[in-house]
């Protein structure tokens, strides 16, 4: 992958530099992506009422910044219809160049319930699926996602995958929470996987140093969620007490859970000061401080940082001002060398069924989601 640099970006309407340039990353010849993404998972079901037309009209705001790469995911309730309608009516302004062209990250992520008996028809009728909400003719990246190893079929389902990459209905495979043994076997089948979307942050740094660097070796890029724990790393919650269910969101949720395995809440107190210094310093946000952590480790592509809506822009744009020296990294390390954990591979507490991260998740949300 190449990075292609970070600049100005000039306004199309007004013609004068309105925001930091976002990087942007080549991940295959030909095709580049914001290194900055616009997640959308607070977009769908379980976090709260949301203004349709407004969160279509803020896209707009995305992209003029220069955030042109949107993640998403079948599973994701009535996103990827969303991102279809702003595609539709962004289609005339971006062929007259009065904004970039937009790329659309999807996955597919079969029900737990149905891994037993997955077949080549069902791969094909949500690569289809997705096809139609978004309004495309290609899907310029699908994501596996697979749920418990246990249960053969993954390679399979990554081959018909590819095998639709080759009919030109996907641009581009990766995988989503695979580890290293279980991509090296989809690798192993001679399938090429471009990217693997993980969990990443200043509090779960389980992709370093194995899966870093295997990724690196087989010219995987990782893009990663997760670097702001679902909003915990902000000023919102320095000084303050610590939270107790129920929590007022799904992020929330399984955040706080990644804050009791780094330590308790004292020390993650103890590294929302140190992230906040930092951020004074460079004259950015805390949150912009720790998604640039993630952004600047090696194998890393592109962070991928989750907004309802366009008041975050300047914040998130942010984290392409400035870099980290050594004395940053320096003060982040004497914090990150007291935490417990988390511990173990990627994804590797999540797919612990009645652990308390497995028993948070939603296996069979392909029967909630409509066709």
């Amino acid at each position: 992958m190449q990075a292609l640099g970070c600049g100005s970006l000039l306004s199309p309407q007004r013609g004068k530099a309105t925001l930091p340039g976002i990087e942007r990353i080549e991940l295959a010849p030909g095709y580049s992506i914001s290194r900055v993404m616009k997640g959308s998972w607070q977009l769908a079901g379980g976090h709260g009422d949301m203004d349709v037309a407004g969160a279509v009209a803020d896209m707009r705001r995305f992209v003029e910044a220069g955030i042109t790469t949107f993640d998403c995911a079948d599973i994701y309730t009535g996103v990827e219809e969303l991102i279809g309608a702003f595609l539709r009516v962004s289609r005339d302004a971006v062929r007259s160049g009065e904004v970039p062209p937009i790329q659309v990250h999807t996955k597919c992520v079969p029900d737990l319930d149905r891994l037993p008996t997955l077949s080549r028809l069902d791969v094909e009728a949500t690569v289809d699926r997705s096809l139609r909400r978004l309004g495309v003719e290609q899907l310029d990246l699908v994501q596996l996602h697979w749920w418990d190893y246990s249960i053969p079929g993954y390679v399979d389902a990554a081959q018909w995958l590819h095998d639709l990459e080759k009919r030109g209905k996907v641009r581009h495979l990766g995988v989503t929470n695979f580890d290293v043994p279980h991509l090296e076997e989809i690798l192993d089948a001679g399938i090429p996987v471009l990217s693997n979307q993980v969990q990443y942050s200043l509090l779960d740094r389980r992709p370093e140093p194995e899966m870093a660097s295997f990724c690196r070796t087989h010219g995987i890029s990782l893009l990663c969620y997760g670097t702001v724990a679902g909003g915990l790393l902000s000023d919102r919650y320095l000084g303050a007490a610590e939270p107790s269910p129920p929590y007022e969101n799904r992020s929330l949720t399984k955040y706080k859970l990644i804050v009791d395995e780094f330590g308790d809440w004292r020390l993650f107190q103890s590294l929302l000061e140190t992230v906040r210094a930092i951020a004074d310093r460079h004259g950015v946000s805390l949150s912009a401080v720790a998604s640039r952590y993630v952004l600047e480790k090696p194998a890393v592509a592109a962070v991928i940082v989750g907004a309802r809506n366009d008041r975050h822009v300047s914040d998130i744009a942010g984290l392409c001002s400035f870099r980290f020296d050594a004395a940053d990294f320096a003060a982040l390390g004497d914090v990150l060398r007291r935490a417990r954990g988390p511990k173990g591979p990627v994804y590797g507490l999540e797919r612990i069924r009645d652990g308390a991260h497995g028993a948070i998740m939603r296996y069979n949300l392909q029967k909630e989601t409509p066709t």
